[in-house]
């Protein structure tokens, strides 16, 4: 009797060492199950056609995925009318080349990029208590905690070869299906590089405009609500990696930035005393620090977002 009394805590031990390596080991798998999600979202003038918008964010890309760069190459075959990349595309400093394969035929769609702070820096080892506690591993008394810097002039000038809008505090539009679009989109918020002058009133970008949209790698509620403030019809963002690690049935734990967890990922509304409500989708983004390559209850993540007139229903799944 004493020495199965005795054993006990050994089983439980036992229990427990396991099921925490079950949970591990899928956690790493669902960082690879790659998700298409699909969302209606009513912005356009009355009547208007649909637009197909793919929204992009966070492919932290190294050499070696090549399981995530052949699932980005199929995105191709959906057709979108517009792509449009939220930040943190770099994972390693070779990873422009792959990456722009990855984007293969997007890139000879119209499109619009941000960057985030893991296209100027290179991801390190970090203590992920940090992250759930809110430390972000990228500023540390307003100094750079990084190892290297990437090769973002790289990124920005493949992009942009292909007539993507580089959007890092900027203005532009494009002709879309026969539509005009005007952007306004700023530098990283996580660094604190956004400039918010850089995102003028939308009604300044051209009264012609179809649609106005603002962009940001992170969605700090600063940008947002200036956004809104500005009259922007539809914000995008990412960054958030919808939370990364969630618990069932109760979602995400942080959204590592000052965006409530209820709109961790998704399409909702934002606004401001005194401002129209925008639609607001923050992508839950494609990969994770090559430190921490693990998602759970979060699968990785592409939206074809479908703008329709604003007579019409939106819906999501």
């Amino acid at each position: 009797m004493r020495a199965s009394v005795a054993a006990r805590p050994v089983v439980v031990g036992a229990g427990v060492i396991g099921a925490g390596a079950a949970a591990l080991g899928y956690a790493w798998w669902e960082a690879r199950w790659f998700a298409l999600r699909h969302v209606s979202v009513p912005v356009l003038p009355s009547g208007a056609r649909p637009l197909k918008v793919l929204h992009l964010s966070d492919a932290h890309l190294t050499p070696a995925q090549g399981r995530k760069a052949d699932w980005l190459r199929s995105l191709a075959d959906l057709e979108p009318d517009l792509v449009v990349s939220t930040g943190d595309h770099l994972a390693h400093h070779d990873a422009v080349p792959p990456l722009l394969e990855a984007y293969g035929e997007l890139l000879e769609r119209p499109g619009v990029f941000v960057f985030g702070s893991n296209d100027y820096f290179a991801p390190v080892p970090k203590n992920p208590l940090k992250y759930l506690t809110g430390g972000t591993g990228t500023q540390v008394g307003g100094t750079w905690e990084r190892a290297a810097t990437l090769p973002f002039e790289d990124l920005r000038e493949g992009l942009a070869e292909h007539g993507w809008l580089d959007l890092n505090n900027a203005t532009g539009s494009l002709t879309v299906d026969e539509r005009r679009l005007t952007f306004a989109g700023v530098d990283d918020p996580h660094l604190e590089l956004d400039d918010l002058a850089a995102v003028p009133p939308a009604a300044s970008l051209g009264a012609d405009a179809d649609l106005a949209v603002a962009v940001a790698h992170a969605p700090y509620l600063r940008v947002l609500d200036h956004a809104s403030r500005q009259g922007y019809p539809l914000v995008l963002a990412g960054h958030t990696h919808g939370g990364q690690l969630c618990v069932p049935f109760v979602g995400a734990l942080v959204t590592n930035c000052d965006l409530d967890r209820a709109r961790v990922k998704g399409l909702s509304t934002h606004q401001v005393a005194g401002s129209s409500p925008s639609w607001l989708h923050v992508s839950g983004g494609l990969g994770t620090s090559p430190f921490a390559p693990v998602r759970f209850a979060c699968r990785p993540e592409a939206t074809l977002l479908t703008l329709t007139a604003i007579d019409s229903a939106g819906s999501s799944s």
